[in-house]
């Protein structure tokens, strides 16, 4: 039986609360902490509710490494769930350095003055995190996160060599609200409006903000417009898969959306620089931020299913091979289970999973900073599953075979 620390109490961190307080038998103590007590306060008391369990709760600055040192070296957890603000990576990664505890998240770091999302400032810990004795395991959500384990999977039972990847991430749901965002308003619109790339034989090559369309079949949604975006699970699997010649990555939106996100920045309103308004700076995107209906508050009511996988195309035993691997999920059955929508639910899920992971030595402890990809894809793919992210391999034609 493990402690877990888990900080941020927004959508994704409603889901892992709720999740932690399902794993009775890994997580005997669950303790939830943000910023913003009334948050926890919140799911305190929704999850005594639904889920029959108390959970303890807390108030941490996370911007602040002694404070958040403080709290680790009181409480001494097995591991630190981070579902704060990817801004926040960098401090809470410090925190566990100087406090010696295991740390995971679901995003890589952003730094809130660019919008620019890489590995590079935290694979920079790899040797700190080496010396210490302590492990971080970077993008366990979704997409990164369950992408890069089904990409894993593939390339250690389906094929010899992956050649072609193209991570089709579709939201056929409809919350009703005129314009709202999934997760945190200010990181989604950052991601959305920042030029595309992708990996193709060797480099990286650039496009223009959904610039480059193309139309996909989800399983249990039907045929979806989808649009190039730079991501970064993109980064880590292009090194860590044998033979690869091309990674993408697609993600839908609809026409109301992509309507209200072309006039939000026409009139300067997904800016992220600061700009003066009655002597006092104002930066644009986070006022935005404010006006947006909150993606936790979303749930009730949103109503169609998410489908999320890989295709990927290689060569298996000579022979040319496509499969789709895939997960569809249900917005009302997450709201019934855990008071959440279905974006939230699967980055929250395989969060808890990697966590378990971590301390039921499922996945040994390796000191160091690890991507998703380079741990065993076996016990994770099978504890997802159970735990409500269940997971298909279909065969598909490959071209001109």
């Amino acid at each position: 039986m493990a402690k877990v620390l888990i900080i941020g109490a927004g959508g994704v961190g409603g889901v892992v609360a709720h999740k932690c307080a399902q794993a009775r038998d890994v997580f005997d103590d669950v303790l939830l902490v943000s910023r913003t007590l009334s948050r926890c306060e919140k799911l305190q008391r929704e999850i005594a509710e639904v889920q029959g369990r108390e959970i303890r709760i807390g108030q941490v600055d996370a911007d602040d490494v002694a404070a958040t040192t403080r709290l680790l070296e009181r409480e001494r957890p097995a591991v630190v769930i981070n579902v704060a603000l990817p801004y926040q990576d960098l401090p809470i990664m410090d925190a566990c350095l100087a406090a010696g505890v295991d740390y995971l998240d679901t995003a890589n770091y952003e730094p809130p003055d660019v919008a620019k999302f890489e590995y590079k400032w935290q694979w920079a810990y790899r040797e700190r995190f080496r010396e210490r004795g302590i492990m971080a395991v970077l993008g366990s959500g979704f997409d990164p996160g369950v992408t890069n384990v089904y990409c894993a999977h593939a390339q250690k039972h389906l094929f010899d060599s992956i050649r072609h990847v193209d991570i089709l991430d579709c939201n056929g749901g409809s919350h009703g609200k005129a314009f709202a965002t999934n997760f945190n308003p200010e990181i989604n619109i950052r991601e959305i409006t920042a030029r595309g790339r992708y990996w193709e034989r060797g480099e990286w090559k650039e496009t223009d903000p959904l610039s480059v369309s193309a139309v996909f079949d989800y399983p249990g949604v039907g045929e979806r417009k989808s649009f190039l975006l730079y991501h970064e699970e993109l980064e880590s699997l292009a090194l860590n898969l044998r033979g690869l010649e091309r990674i993408r990555f697609w993600m839908t939106f609809g026409e109301a959306y992509l309507k209200h996100l072309e006039v939000l920045g026409n009139v300067g309103m997904t800016r992220i620089d600061p700009v003066l308004y009655e002597g006092h700076p104002v930066v644009p995107i986070k006022f935005l931020k404010e006006l947006l209906p909150d993606p936790s508050s979303l749930a009730a009511g949103y109503t169609g299913k998410t489908s999320i996988g890989c295709l990927i195309e290689g060569v298996k035993d000579g022979k040319p091979r496509k499969v789709f691997i895939y997960n569809i999920c249900d917005h009302a059955a997450c709201y019934r289970e855990v008071r959440a929508q279905a974006v939230s639910y699967t980055t929250g899920v395989p969060a808890v999973t990697g966590a378990v992971m971590m301390v039921t030595g499922q996945w040994p402890k390796q000191p160091g900073v690890w991507n998703m990809e380079e741990l065993d894809p076996d016990p994770f793919l099978a504890d997802v599953a159970r735990r409500g992210l269940p997971w298909v391999v279909e065969e598909r034609a490959v071209a001109g075979s």
